[in-house]
């Protein structure tokens, strides 16, 4: 019991000092460069798609912010006979620092839902995991009229096949957005 008071006035003396917390909504856009990677990989080469969605921006300090997203995303891979299209819903959380003037580096987990998987034109989703958990890391430069730029890295941590093989995710997303 004193361990959860404990707890409680640490978080309220914390969220306290949060007085001067701001809050942006955004939209985003973008290019993927999307890649499968693992055991089974062989043969599969780059997809440039796209990915476009919202942002929420939640400032805790002048320097730290915290950023969910709601993003659709098309990924996937090439072969010699056809693409491989993965379309995920994508929720990333991300940590937010200010490292200089309108510049930031973000990092975090992002969760994706498999809208849809399309081989060659033939469903294949039920072939796939229905969820893939990945970590992004990126850069952002935010100008003072909204417009920003962005460059993130997503890189998939498990297995999207459901069963046997390897397959995981790999993502270079280059995005221009605005915050309102």
């Amino acid at each position: 019991m004193k361990k959860l008071i404990l707890c409680a006035a640490i978080a309220a003396f914390g969220l306290s000092n949060v007085n001067a917390q701001e809050v942006k909504f955004g939209a985003k856009a973008g290019v993927n460069f999307a890649s499968l990677g693992g055991d089974d990989s062989d043969g599969l080469d780059g997809l440039t798609s796209f990915h476009v969605g919202g942002v929420v921006n939640i400032g805790v300090s002048d320097k730290f912010s915290v950023q969910p997203e709601l993003m659709y995303s098309s990924q996937g891979a090439s072969y010699d006979g056809g693409d491989l299209k993965l379309d995920y819903l994508s929720v990333p959380v991300l940590a937010k620092f200010m490292v200089a003037d309108g510049f930031s580096i973000e990092a975090g987990p992002q969760i994706g839902f498999l809208m849809s998987a399309k081989d060659d034109g033939e469903d294949v989703k039920d072939f796939l995991k229905s969820t893939d958990f990945s970590g992004a890391v990126g850069l952002a430069y935010q100008m003072e009229t909204g417009l920003n730029f962005a460059a993130r890295y997503n890189l998939g941590f498990g297995n999207i096949l459901d069963g046997d093989g390897d397959l995981k995710n790999n993502v270079i997303q280059i995005s221009v957005g605005y915050m309102f």
